[in-house]
């Protein structure tokens, strides 16, 4: 391994604020370091807005994405545009094998692959894709000016969802299987205040149905006397669950929800690899931006620990 030209002191797998804030933090440590992941802010690029920010009172996920973004570079982390699809450690080193099959290596990981969003689980979704169907309202909202949508789900994300929604469309309906809405009181308010949302509790979407795109959906409660609802476009906010792929061929240990286990400092049971983010079982699973970087801080304050410790010298 001494004749590894290229060898970080941190390698970071996944490209949202709690890997921006393990860069930004590492660089100040001067640990040399890079970030791996295809959609750079992850998740939050797609948010919205982000009111709870310290410091920053609104503003759209993108743009804090962005910001984030262009400090990590300005504090001098490298940032590839691939996905790592397999890790391997070989005498205490890291390979990092890519999507594009290039080759990294590290001395230590962070894993921070954050969430996938839960799709619907019904025949005829991927086809509706696109098509009517979207789990991003920040990205499609737009095509639907004036028009008539639903969005599936009651928690934040849905009720953030439904009020950009309600600036953009003629209706919108919150399609919830609760008895009320969950998540941040600030958001339920505003929907309650929109005289263009309504609210269909106890109701699932049981159906997607149109011929070449998405024309109306089936409830499993009727509304107006109709087991039917007619939309321009659907919005699916029923929540997310862990990119398990990598820490399940890492073989690091995971709760009953397939979370990964870290402890105060974000170590994970494999020696030499941390975690951090809304894939963790940190932070009292509360999983929001704040969050998130503060546990890549952590990350990054503990690999610089533990590489002074073990002698490892950085470069």
């Amino acid at each position: 391994m001494n004749s590894l030209e290229n060898l970080y002191d941190i390698a970071i797998v996944g490209s949202g604020p709690a890997s921006f804030s393990a860069s930004i933090y590492a660089s100040r440590y001067r640990l040399k370091n890079i970030i791996f992941g295809r959609q750079m802010g992850g998740t939050i690029s797609d948010t919205h807005k982000v009111c709870n920010y310290p410091g920053v009172s609104d503003i759209s996920g993108l743009e804090l994405a962005t910001r984030m973004y262009e400090q990590t570079k300005e504090q001098g982390a490298e940032i590839s545009l691939e996905s790592v699809k397999d890790i391997k450690k070989e005498n205490n080193i890291f390979k990092l094998i890519t999507d594009a099959d290039k080759e990294y290596y590290s001395k230590t990981v962070i894993i921070a692959t954050g969430t996938k969003r839960n799709k619907l689980a019904l025949p005829r979704e991927e086809l509706f894709l696109g098509k009517g169907l979207s789990y991003c309202a920040t990205c499609d909202g737009m095509f639907y000016k004036d028009k008539v949508v639903a969005v599936i789900g009651g928690s934040n994300a849905a009720t953030m969802a439904a009020s950009m929604l309600s600036d953009i469309a003629k209706q919108v309906y919150i399609i919830y299987r609760g008895t009320e809405l969950r998540g941040e009181p600030a958001w339920i308010e505003v929907v309650e205040t929109k005289e263009n949302i309504t609210v269909l509790f106890e109701t699932l979407v049981i159906g997607l149905e149109g011929t070449d795109r998405l024309e109306r959906v089936k409830l499993s409660k009727a509304y107006k006397n109709s087991s039917y609802l007619d939309v321009d476009g659907v919005f699916v906010e029923i929540g997310s669950e862990p990119n398990i792929v990598l820490p399940m061929k890492l073989g690091l240990e995971l709760d009953e929800r397939q979370y990964i286990k870290v402890e105060k400092d974000q170590s994970t049971n494999i020696e030499g690899i941390w975690a951090a983010g809304d894939c963790t079982t940190a932070s009292n699973d509360f999983r929001q931006v704040v969050t998130a970087v503060a546990e890549g801080a952590i990350a990054a304050n503990s690999i610089y620990v533990y590489l002074r410790e073990h002698s490892i010298q950085s470069h």
